[in-house]
This record gives structure tokens, sequence and C-alpha cells, in this order.
């Protein structure tokens, strides 16, 4: 198997795996899921773990692991810039 393509399906599968713990947390948590907004998650986060996954691709498990975080890193970035509401107090 070509190592690029290797690298693009275990960054997905790393993206793929990312979702499915944020799923699993949002039940444990009892959260009501809006189940298009995971799907587009997931999409993204198998996305952005292919190219990660592609970057980084100096050994299989590397390629896994940055799909995985890749998501997570842009997950924090979008946090970090997040705005939230101020209470002015009269």
């Amino acid at each position: 198997m070509d190592a690029t393509l290797l690298a693009a399906i275990l960054g997905g599968i790393g993206g793929l795996t990312r979702g499915f713990i944020g799923l699993l947390k949002a039940l444990s948590l009892k959260r009501r899921i809006i189940w298009m907004y995971y799907g587009i998650t997931v999409v993204i986060a198998v996305v952005i773990g292919i190219f990660v996954g592609i970057i980084f691709n100096f050994d299989e498990r590397l390629s896994l692991l940055a799909g995985y975080a890749g998501t997570d890193i842009l997950e924090g970035i979008y946090k970090s810039f997040a705005v939230s509401k101020v209470y002015i107090k009269k």
C-alpha cells in the first residue's frame, strides 16, 4: 500500500476516533446530541486527520495520533477565540 494513502487512512481513523470519543463524552454527561452537528464534526475531523496524517507520515502510529490531535488542536483554537458573555453589574 502506498505510504501516503496509509497515512491518510490512519489520520482519518484518528479523526474519526476523536469524534467518537466526543460522542461518548456527551452521552455520559447526558447532553442532548445534535446529530447533524455531530455528523459535520466527524467529517471535518476525518478530513483534518487525513491532511495532518499525510504531513506527519514519518511513522504509521504518528499519522494516527496526528489525526486525533489535529482535531483537538483545532477545537482548542476555536475555544480560545470564542466570544463569551460579559455581565456588567449596575
